[in-house]
């Protein structure tokens, strides 16, 4: 197959199967968390007051001491570096591929949407800055023995399939290879990477919204509504 032929294939059938198992696999994984969970049941007891209720929800005091409990127990009261890399990393995961113009050139051709996008260069910039955090995440988890010790093999794939579409597309800018075939590496990993949403730990992407809004827990964004079985 000639590669003219090949890039029209991977940009339009083998593309539609990614998206098909990518929103099937969010419609699959969404109905299996709902499978996993069960309503809350009403409390049966008198919860521990927190530091509003004891010195009022009136209470400058209160809130403030309330407000520095949690961010004290939360992961950027624990380890406030590694947070905000962690947190940059997701927004730049997210923003890059959705706002970058050379995608959103490709989705108006194909599809006649037009977003809001960034020039060549400021994705250029967000995507070696994008590769810089993943970088330090990886070496974190190399060094710091206690990471090291959770982190088994499908955690460096993983890495490796969510870093493989930057890492491509930033060649693919540079054009420090053969434009073309770095192009179509660059398509197939961001499909691989759509697909592998369904069946890695890149669920969790799908599973972190479901589980801070509705399971009760210490980490829910608001009062939750389920528990697990």
């Amino acid at each position: 197959m000639e590669n003219s032929q090949f890039y029209l294939f991977i940009r339009g059938p083998l593309l539609w199967v990614a998206f098909v198992i990518f929103i099937g696999g969010i419609i699959f994984r969404t109905l299996q968390f709902f499978r996993l969970t069960q309503k809350k049941p009403p409390l049966t007891y008198s919860p521990i007051k927190n530091h509003e209720e004891r010195y009022g929800k009136s209470s400058t005091l209160g809130r403030k001491m309330q407000l520095l409990v949690e961010l004290k127990n939360s992961f950027f009261g624990q380890n406030p570096v590694v947070a905000l890399v962690t947190l940059f990393f997701h927004i730049l995961l997210f923003i890059i591929p959705i706002f970058l113009l050379a995608h959103n050139l490709l989705w108006y051709e194909s599809w006649g949407i037009k977003l809001l996008s960034f020039s060549e260069s400021t994705g250029n910039i967000l995507t070696i800055i994008f590769l810089t955090l993943a970088l330090f995440l990886l070496l974190r988890r190399l060094v710091v023995a206690e990471i090291r010790a959770l982190t088994g093999k499908a955690d460096y794939f993983v890495w490796v399939i969510t870093v493989a579409p930057f890492l491509t597309g930033l060649i693919c800018y540079q054009q420090w290879f053969n434009y073309q075939i770095s192009l179509m590496i660059h398509i197939l990993c961001g499909e691989f990477m759509l697909i592998a949403i369904t069946f890695t730990k890149l669920g969790h992407m799908i599973f972190f919204f479901l589980a801070r809004f509705f399971v009760s827990s210490e980490y829910t964004l608001g009062p939750g509504t389920r528990i697990w079985k």
